[in-house]
């Protein structure tokens, strides 16, 4: 890791951030998308560009189109970045992401949306020193095992189907969406159909501490964790949960900073993280996420926002990180897309993705299908 230090020290040189482009692009996923909060198909997404010296630094604003998931949205991340985030940034020399982080720092809240211009500024300065987004970030892999995370189904026997497609295709996690009514009888189809898959199940906060017996039933199907549970916000109770079960938690929206993973593994509320780089302020933010669960001897994994390529290749960068030893939600773009907005679709072989190569997030975008698919842009100079 002292290596790694010094080649980003080495590299770091001010930026000047000359402008700023947003653009909102319609896409299409290729399946119905139904968790414990809602089902989906349509999904509009947030670009976002950096311009600096001749550069480009890209990223996604990851927010969905209502506030299930988070208080965050498509649209609120357009206003913050456009009334107040984009402003304290243009034309300014900008030399590293804290110091980017610290020129935002009055902006309580809305990690998606300062997510989109870290990871961006991140891009540009791995592509100003002539490097992978990876290296900047002190990542030890370039090969990334995925998994898939697969939504629910109509019924039983259709899940346990579209399990089997999958595991064909070299998955090496599988993830169903579970709610109460849609949980044990489900699962234990799945497990008793693949004894041996690597199988987890992801509540999105649908069920209360009162429902422990469900878990309980779900703790003697060898599920390798049960994502977050209880309430989005909650901590506490997840501990108290955790003293019931054996089978690790996995907290996900509960987790938004170094200080909630600190607390949350202290009070063994989960003993496994999900981390999602928009939700925790972005990729600073993320590595420290992950060197305080690795302290903890807590591993990470990369979770998903639906992301489209320019989010998919970030997030294959950071879980290049040593902490990440459990497949993520990297999944082939070509399960969610028939077009992306990357020139190149980044898909996995045999469940394995590799990061792309080249300067910073090594992806270029695909500007037939973003003009195609154009909804509204705004440019900030």
């Amino acid at each position: 890791m002292a290596g790694n230090v010094q080649l980003l020290q080495k590299h770091r040189t001010g930026m000047k951030i000359e402008r700023i482009e947003l653009k909102e692009v319609s896409m299409k996923l290729r399946f119905n998308f139904e968790t414990s909060f809602g089902a989906q198909q349509d999904r509009n997404i947030i670009l976002l560009t950096m311009h600096s010296e001749g550069l480009e630094g890209y990223s996604e604003g990851v927010a969905g189109e209502y506030p299930g998931y988070a208080y965050e949205t498509r649209e609120t991340t357009w206003a913050v970045l456009k009334e107040f985030a984009i402003p304290l940034l243009l034309g300014k020399d900008i030399s590293t992401p804290a110091q980017l982080l610290h020129e935002l720092r009055f902006i309580r809240g809305h990690n998606m949306a300062v997510a989109a211009l870290e990871m961006a500024f991140w891009d540009l300065q791995a592509k100003a020193a002539g490097l992978p987004l990876w290296q900047f970030l002190g990542g030890v892999r370039t090969a990334i095992p995925t998994g898939a995370s697969l939504g629910i189904q109509p019924t039983v026997e259709e899940t346990v189907d579209y399990v089997a497609r999958h595991v064909e295709e070299g998955y090496k996690r599988i993830k169903l969406k579970i709610k109460p009514g849609w949980d044990v009888q489900m699962v234990r189809a799945v497990r008793e159909a693949f004894p041996d898959i690597d199988l987890t199940v992801d509540a999105n906060s649908a069920y209360r501490l009162t429902d422990a017996r469900v878990m309980q039933e779900l703790d003697e199907l060898d599920l390798t964790y049960i994502e977050q549970p209880l309430a989005y916000d909650d901590i506490v109770d997840h501990a108290k949960l955790q003293a019931q079960i054996g089978t690790p938690i996995c907290l996900d929206e509960s987790i938004h900073s170094p200080e909630d993973t600190r607390k949350a593994l202290e009070l063994d509320a989960g003993r496994v993280i999900n981390l999602k780089v928009g939700r925790v302020r972005g990729h600073l933010q993320a590595r420290r996420v992950h060197d305080v669960a690795l302290s903890f001897g807590a591993p990470v994994w990369c979770g998903g926002m639906l992301e489209a390529g320019i989010g998919r290749a970030h997030n294959l960068h950071l879980s290049s990180l040593e902490n990440f030893v459990l497949p993520g939600d990297t999944a082939s773009a070509s399960r969610y897309w028939d077009e992306d907005v990357t020139s190149v679709m980044l898909d996995a072989v045999d469940g394995v993705q590799q990061i792309p190569d080249g300067p910073g997030i090594g992806v270029e975008l695909n500007d037939d299908f973003i003009s195609r698919s154009l909804v509204r842009s705004e440019e900030f100079a």
